[in-house]
């Protein structure tokens, strides 16, 4: 079952109307019939199974058949604080991320990142970004697109995750996975949690001093993690943790 988003607007009592460029995938691209039904997300937490009822030049219009009222987000946000990584492993985090339940990618400016982006680049890099994510969110059956932020420094993001309830930090020099299991069991469903992942050069010491007491230092085991596969392992734990914990979305 295929899946558009819409804003809210555009659901009304019994229909939803579909325009933009989703209009000329249904028709030209996946070639939908009248009659199919396909899943639609109005970005606020909707969830509507749907039948095509009719197809114009620049809309669709979609009979609502059903409300979906588990949806497919996790109770908890997560925050993913994502240090810059070289090449093109940023795109490889954000569906990823997506894919496991993230509700925001805040891109990180750290010490031994290489990779620097700033005014027009960054604003033209978080617009792919972001369509990435809308990809990955339909791809995964989310019921909201991820944000991807601007950049940020490093003392800018500390900053930011102060205000949740959780912060984790996976660190290369941390050992013993005792530490790791309290903290993802501390963690309640309907809790904020923020993840730092370092870049391939690791988290430099100063930064690393500046969040202990304020964080919790977890161990990943005793291999050294790729940045974009610490983020993915982490929100793999999470989600597991938080799902099994949260008794709508255990059973």
């Amino acid at each position: 079952m295929h899946q558009f988003f819409v804003e809210k607007s555009q659901v009304g009592k019994e229909y939803v109307t579909i325009t933009g460029s989703d209009v000329n995938h249904i028709r030209n691209v996946l070639r939908m019939k009248i009659g199919e039904t396909i899943r639609i997300s109005d970005r606020e937490g909707g969830n509507y199974f749907c039948k095509i009822a009719e197809t114009g030049e620049n809309f669709v219009q979609a009979d609502i058949v059903s409300v979906d009222e588990e949806g497919t987000e996790l109770p908890s946000k997560i925050y993913l604080f994502q240090a810059l990584p070289k090449g093109d492993r940023m795109e490889t985090v954000i569906e990823k991320a997506v894919e496991l339940g993230v509700y925001e990618i805040i891109p990180v400016a750290m010490k031994y990142c290489v990779v620097k982006l700033e005014g027009k680049k960054a604003a033209q890099r978080v617009q792919k970004w972001q369509a990435q994510a809308e990809t990955a969110a339909k791809q995964s059956k989310r019921s909201l697109i991820p944000k991807v932020s601007e950049p940020v420094s490093y003392k800018e993001a500390v900053a930011y995750a102060m205000k949740l309830d959780q912060k984790l930090v996976p660190y290369e020099n941390e050992r013993g996975m005792a530490a790791t299991r309290e903290a993802v069991e501390a963690v309640r469903p309907g809790e904020s949690i923020g993840i730092f992942i370092g870049p391939e050069g690791g988290f430099a010491p100063e930064e690393i001093e500046a969040v202990k007491g304020e964080m919790k230092l977890i161990s990943l085991g005793s291999r050294i993690l790729r940045t974009e596969t610490a983020g993915f392992t982490t929100l793999a734990i999470l989600m597991y943790h938080i799902e099994t914990s949260c008794p709508e979305k255990s059973n």
